[in-house]
């Protein structure tokens, strides 16, 4: 996501309700990264990761995967990502329950793309508590515009944007060296269609959320200046809620 500094709007909402804020030493940072697609939670979460040592989970990047591997999984996966409609709650949960067993996850994981559902979320509380939300707020006309432009790594999934985030080579990541390309779902009719999905089916979920978990809201209304500063505050208000004692 990316802001012009008078335009970057970054609330915690109501700290003090949530018992996470009053809470110290937990064994893991479990987090959410919530927005729209294009919203920017690619970017944030990989940032974020660096920054506080844990994994990240998206579900886009897992289910890329099994397509390319042409998997049972992935076969079914394609023909939902394709047509801009979300995956089943079944397949998205069975996922995601087997990626946060994994030895990576032993100090948190930021969540990205799950839960998209109050049934996912429902599930996902059986499994672990989630500590904050970092909510993107984007209007649609932004989403558009920043998804016509991007282009993605082949080989191993980095996002670039033509206009903000250009790689160092044209058609080259500066990751791998793979090819960039642009994906199916990057075309302006699937991104409406993804993000009025979006908009209708999280809305309940946000609801559901609102009274459990302390929300970061990061409010976006321009495209032209890189994430770092945003970061910046996510990383304040994590602190005020005593989630980044263990970083260095």
């Amino acid at each position: 996501m990316f802001f012009f500094t008078h335009l970057l709007n970054i609330e915690i909402v109501d700290i003090d309700k949530y018992s996470v804020s009053k809470t110290a030493g937990h064994d893991k940072m479990k987090l959410v990264i919530f927005g729209p697609p294009g919203s920017g939670k690619g970017t944030y979460a990989s940032r974020l990761k660096s920054k506080l040592n844990i994994a990240t989970i998206s579900t886009g990047d897992i289910f890329r995967e099994a397509i390319k591997q042409d998997t049972e999984l992935g076969k079914k996966i394609k023909k939902y990502l394709d047509s801009g409609q979300l995956v089943p709650d079944e397949a998205v949960i069975k996922v995601v329950r087997n990626r946060i067993a994994k030895p990576d996850c032993e100090k948190g994981f930021i969540l990205d793309g799950f839960p998209r559902t109050v049934e996912q979320a429902k599930a996902l509380e059986t499994a672990v508590k989630i500590e904050a939300i970092i909510n993107l707020l984007v209007p649609e006309e932004i989403i558009i515009e920043r998804l016509s432009n991007r282009r993605t790594c082949r080989n191993c999934g980095e996002i670039y944007n033509l206009k903000t985030l250009k790689p160092k080579k044209e058609g080259i990541c500066d990751k791998c060296g793979g090819p960039l390309i642009q994906r199916k779902d990057d075309t302006i009719s699937v991104i409406k269609e993804r993000f009025h999905v979006f908009e209708k089916q999280t809305r309940p979920l946000m609801r559901y959320y609102e009274s459990k978990v302390p929300f970061i809201n990061v409010t976006c209304n321009d495209i032209d200046m890189p994430p770092e500063e945003a970061i910046e505050q996510i990383m304040k208000e994590l602190k005020k809620l005593n989630l980044t004692k263990r970083i260095p």
